[in-house]
């Protein structure tokens, strides 16, 4: 399978689809027409030593610094050497792999001034999966993610660390081994790879295609737990949903009632209850809300993803050539974005604590054993997977403050506020593996429920997952190390979002 890249048409899907497939990038034909076409006007400027940021001088508050013909290449060269300070634990190996995408993606849409030979050099490493190790600490967010690009432009041009088939090593080593050469930069190139919003957007694509799924997950597995509390399912009908217009709503409620079609364990309102507690008659409604943060989410990661995000950019208007100085470098969209993400995923966690505290508590879970103990005082149970569900949770709400409201400056006050955009995005990405394990814990704790309710009553639908999850979550019999069970169920969780 081929992502044909434009510089303005990917998306998502194409991304979840690419590492899906393990599948290669192609560039259009009309695309590199417009590389072409930029490379030229940047030539034109060197030849007649115009004076343009980036290209002919220093960079930051060195702009005023007029750079000798000769050094230009070598500016670009020290330009991603001495920005090289990226810290930390380094990206996921897919959230680096869709960095080089997108990073690929900007440059094609002719606005950078790259040669054909660096656009070549990002296709080759994507398609041979030499994927460079990308530390994920030291961007502000704002002249682009400068430290994190760095360290993929340092594996371009043979100088940097990459993963080649799951081992770490240097790249000039794979390049030699590949009988492929560095890339050698020319002007404007190493401006052009690292001016831009690619780590923050690429990690923030991984968390929005893993939340999405873990959107959907967290309704059977809240069916589950509806079934074994015996939840009614007249706060599910369309009228109730559809009198307040919030299609995402309208759309879980349905899946809702779809996941508990033909279920013995449900019932009506008025039979045991009048009402259940909001964690389960609200889920429709609060499930419905981080659906709607998703959306938005996604709309403008797609912008973003086909966006031009490097400075100086270059365009042809009729006869006339601009270059211009801008800040579409500037992470501030996305990093609203990625905090919006982080409270859309606290959510789903948040009250499926809540659900799995009503399953467990003798006092709300009807006739199900305390804890759902085997042997109640000398088996615990699930008493401390709740405690665990609690303490991540609790940690959300510490990761979900927003970072896009800090700014510092830097560069002696040039750039004197920045978005912490990728702030954002690995807290992001904490969040959701959190989240993860919060539902994987409700998953364990809710079949073990629906085991002790009769596995026979439950829904069709809901039955297939309950065999499905029983081949990796035995049944508790006695008390076990349980974090196995919710590694393995997290796991799953996780595979699910690129089937």
């Amino acid at each position: 399978m081929k992502i044909l890249l434009t510089g303005q048409q990917l998306t998502i899907e194409d991304i979840k689809y690419f590492l899906a497939q393990q599948g290669e990038v192609e560039i259009a034909e009309e695309a590199m027409v417009r590389v072409r076409k930029s490379r030229a006007i940047v030539e034109r400027i060197i030849s007649n030593q115009e004076t343009v940021y980036g290209i002919t001088t220093g960079f930051g508050l060195f702009s005023d610094v007029l750079i000798e013909k000769n050094q230009y290449n070598q500016l670009q060269v020290n330009l991603i050497r001495s920005h090289a300070c990226g810290m930390g634990r380094p990206f996921e190996q897919n959230v680096a792999l869709v960095m080089m995408i997108l990073r690929l993606n900007t440059l094609l849409k002719g606005h950078s001034g790259a040669t054909e030979e660096l656009v070549r050099q990002l296709e080759f490493f994507i398609n041979e999966r030499i994927i460079p190790v990308v530390p994920s600490q030291g961007s502000l967010g704002a002249s682009g993610d400068l430290a994190p690009l760095s360290h993929l432009a340092l594996a371009l041009i043979g100088e940097g660390r990459v993963y080649y088939k799951d081992e770490e090593r240097d790249s000039q080593d794979v390049l030699k081994e590949l009988n492929r050469p560095a890339v050698q930069l020319q002007a404007k190139e190493g401006l052009a790879l690292i001016n831009g919003t690619q780590p923050m957007t690429a990690q923030g694509i991984i968390s929005y295609i893993e939340a999405e799924s873990i959107g959907y997950a967290a309704e059977w597995v809240a069916a589950l737990t509806h079934q074994s509390l015996n939840g009614i399912t007249d706060a599910y009908d369309r009228h109730v949903h559809e009198a307040r217009n919030f299609k995402e709503q309208v759309e879980v409620a349905a899946r809702m009632l779809d996941w508990l079609d033909g279920s013995q364990l449900t019932t009506r309102q008025g039979e045991i209850r009048v009402q259940d507690a909001y964690s389960l008659r609200c889920i429709p409604q609060i499930h419905g809300a981080s659906f709607q943060v998703f959306n938005y989410v996604r709309e403008k990661l797609e912008f973003e993803m086909n966006a031009a995000t490097d400075n100086p950019l270059i365009f042809e208007e009729g006869d006339e050539t601009l270059v211009i100085s801008g800040g579409n470098f500037h992470g501030q969209p996305i990093a609203f974005a990625l905090d919006f993400l982080k409270i859309g995923m606290s959510e789903l966690a948040n009250v499926a604590e809540r659900r799995i505290e009503r399953l467990v508590n003798p006092q709300l879970n009807g006739d199900l054993p305390p804890f759902l103990s085997p042997e109640p005082g000398l088996q615990s149970g699930a008493m401390i997977m709740q405690y665990a569900a609690a303490s991540l949770v609790s940690e959300n709400k510490t990761l979900a403050h927003p970072a896009s409201v800090d700014s510092i400056p830097s560069s002696a006050n040039q750039e004197d506020h920045v978005s912490m955009g990728t702030i954002a995005s690995r807290h992001g990405y904490q969040i959701l593996e959190n989240v993860r394990n919060v539902i994987a814990i409700e998953a364990v704790i809710a079949l073990q429920a629906a085991e002790y309710k009769g596995i026979d009553k439950l829904s069709p639908k809901t039955r297939e997952k309950y065999d499905e999850l029983r081949q990796i979550v035995p049944s508790i019999t006695e008390d076990r190390q349980f974090h196995i069970d919710i590694k393995n169920v997290a796991d799953y969780l996780k595979e699910q979002a690129y089937q």
